[in-house]
């Protein structure tokens, strides 16, 4: 961890929190001072945290990592998942999201604070929800950037592929020679890659969110021509490659197959029967709902097929409250981020008692990390 050792600033304590789940945040710390600004800085007092298994403490599963790099829904072989679990042994269950949770009173407590305002990115925004359903008289405020809803997501992935058709036609809404949703579609029936298609629009989301090279690509692709679309692919893949010491896919898995609730049910849940509950799951899947993708894309995702052979382990004590605390909350959501889509911040927003949601139009995951609009929100709430 990393905390300013003044403690004297009337704000009192902020604690940054990195996503993931097995991102490290003290890395981020250069970039986040600087985005704060000396105003921000100069009237809190700042801490950044490791959660449990990220950092220099990271869970690590070579071949976990080598398949999945930094993508949540690259699907990874089911060898390589059980590997990582040996690897991890019976500790998995010690970094599920309740535990980290626990982590942060203890760590408020020996700062000495009563309360604490909680700064989450992506992951970090459902660690930060959660730690204040759990302790909402130690919460002072939330600042959420590319929200994760309280009660979870969707393991199938439902909503992220409804979000790819407002996506890609809002950054088509300055003139496309083609549908792209059209396109997307007959790319996914004729060559059953939409798990592979649904994985690049998100990390396009996250780098890229004009979109712009995968605009050019799908129409050549749609007419037969993939090889734009290929090496855009492999492109991406290569660069969301990275060593555990920056996103611990073995934390990943550890924390969301004990948080997430599954058509299974629980990680509670037999290894047995898994596959059926998945398999009747998808087969309610209405084509419409999901289009450009197809049933396949929902049964093949990353988020499923990570946890999916993870050994039983004790679900995470989660809070499933309807509501968040009535406290000043600051969510932020860019209209193009498909990791973490604009619906799941709007969602949350009606949770929020004490919310205030700003979405900032054409930006991708990370609000903040894009400056402007988000950066200016920020300074204000913090400084209200």
């Amino acid at each position: 961890m990393a905390v300013e050792t003044d403690a004297g600033e009337d704000r009192g304590l902020l604690l940054v929190l990195a996503g993931g789940p097995g991102q490290a945040a003290v890395p981020v710390l250069p970039r986040l001072v600087r985005s704060l600004g000396p105003q921000v800085v100069d009237a809190y007092r700042i801490a950044f945290l490791d959660q449990r298994g990220t950092g220099a403490t990271a869970l690590r599963c070579p071949g976990l990592q080598r398949a999945m790099g930094f993508s949540d829904l690259t699907p990874p072989p089911a060898a390589a998942v059980r590997n990582c679990a040996h690897r991890v042994g019976d500790d998995r269950e010690f970094y599920s999201t309740d535990d980290v949770v626990a982590d942060l009173d203890q760590l408020r407590a020996a700062l000495g604070s009563d309360r604490m305002t909680l700064y989450g990115t992506s992951y970090g925004t459902f660690v930060a929800e959660q730690y204040a359903l759990a302790h909402p008289r130690r919460t002072q405020a939330l600042v959420l950037d590319s929200v994760v809803p309280h009660d979870g997501v969707d393991p199938l992935a439902i909503d992220v592929m409804q979000a790819v058709r407002r996506v890609l036609r809002d950054a088509c809404s300055g003139g496309c020679n083609s549908d792209p949703v059209k396109d997307a579609a007959t790319i996914v029936a004729r060559e059953q890659n939409g798990v592979d298609l649904l994985d690049l629009a998100v990390m396009v989301s996250v780098v890229d969110p004009s979109f712009e090279p995968l605009l050019e690509a799908l129409p050549a692709a749609a007419s037969g021509s993939s090889g734009q679309l290929d090496a855009l692919l492999l492109s991406y893949r290569n660069g969301f490659q990275g060593p555990a010491e920056q996103l611990s896919q073995g934390l990943h898995a550890s924390a969301l197959c004990s948080d997430w609730r599954f058509p299974w049910g629980t990680s509670a849940a037999p290894l047995a029967g898994r596959e059926a509950a998945v398999d009747a799951a998808v087969s309610k899947l209405a084509l419409a709902d999901i289009l450009p993708f197809d049933r396949d894309t929902a049964r093949g995702n990353g988020l499923l097929r990570q946890c999916l052979p993870w050994p039983p382990a004790p679900a995470a004590a989660l809070s499933q409250d309807d509501d968040l605390p009535d406290v000043p909350t600051l969510l932020m959501a860019g209209t193009r981020d498909l990791a973490t889509p604009l619906e799941w911040a709007q969602k949350e927003a009606e949770h929020a008692p004490g919310g205030q949601l700003v979405v900032v139009p054409g930006a991708g995951h990370g609000v903040v990390r894009q400056g402007g609009r988000g950066i200016t929100a920020l300074r204000e709430f913090l400084l209200r």
